[in-house]
């Protein structure tokens, strides 16, 4: 499944532009038209992205609440004097030897994670406010990036927190928790292996209220998030039920030949007339 390209970055050759979204359609067949119905609208995005201005931490056990989590190592430097986890100073306590080397690793994590491993989110046309052009910011003004003192941070989680009030489906990643995102909704991951422990992944759950086990066939269109509906084709599939109450569809791609999706509709499970 092709990912949007991080904020701010030109696509590459597998990816989509940033202002993308997704929409599994419904569609129901006459013998003169072929009517679709929008079910589902959402995103595709690496599981983080280091580059938004966004990417902070935040909550009860962030020890630098506002600070953008790609500077975390730096910022713990800069308090403990451990610029070097593999050599710290002889003086230096043990807390903070196992902080430094925890945030070696975390840093390493943060890079896999931003190059390995998609998920599907929900689906916002809303931007960011812009960057400021130095440190601490502005009200209406994100901190740069490598603005690590308490003030720019401050600034920078107050901004963002409003941001995300204010659109709550404006997805936002964070490598604390991969499936509880600073803002939004994941609703999963595209199939794959998790690049940190090895372990396979994959799968998305939609819940929706309108009966779709009888519709004729599905698809999934994008666009740019100012584009007209549908869009442009990417999957499309024809539905069979080999099992009672389960549709089953199959997606594949005649743009992209290796792209496939499988679909299982779930249907009135809460509802069974059979005896056994």
């Amino acid at each position: 499944m092709p990912a949007q390209a991080d904020i701010g970055k030109t696509p590459s050759a597998s990816q989509l532009p940033t202002n993308t979204r997704f929409t599994l359609y419904g569609i129901q067949t006459t013998d003169t038209t072929e009517v679709l119905f929008a079910l589902q609208t959402f995103e595709v995005h690496a599981a983080i992205d280091a580059g938004s201005p966004c990417f902070i931490d935040k909550g009860q056990t962030a020890r630098f609440p506002g600070l953008h989590s790609s500077k975390y190592a730096d910022r713990l430097a800069e308090e403990t004097g451990i610029t070097d986890y593999r050599n710290p100073p002889p003086n230096a306590p043990e807390n903070d030897k196992i902080d430094a080397a925890t945030a070696e690793r975390r840093m390493r994590n943060i890079e896999l994670l931003a190059n390995g491993l998609k998920v599907l989110t929900s689906a916002s046309d809303v931007s960011y406010p812009p960057f400021a052009a130095a440190c601490p910011g502005s009200d209406t003004q994100m901190p740069p990036i490598d603005c690590m003192d308490d003030v720019s941070n401050a600034n920078r989680l107050k901004l963002c927190e409003k941001t995300w009030k204010d659109n709550p489906d404006l997805w936002e990643g964070t490598d604390r928790v991969l499936t509880a995102p600073l803002n939004g909704t994941t609703m999963g991951m595209v199939e794959g292996v998790n690049p940190i422990n090895s372990a396979p992944i994959g799968g998305v759950t939609f819940n929706l209220d309108e009966a779709v086990s009888t519709l004729d066939a599905y698809a999934i269109y994008y666009r740019s998030d100012a584009g007209l509906d549908p869009g442009v084709l990417l999957l499309y599939g024809t539905p069979t039920k080999p099992t009672r109450g389960i549709t089953r569809v199959k997606m594949t791609s005649t743009a992209r030949p290796n792209l496939t999706a499988e679909l299982a509709i779930f249907a009135d499970l809460g509802q069974d007339d059979e005896q056994f």
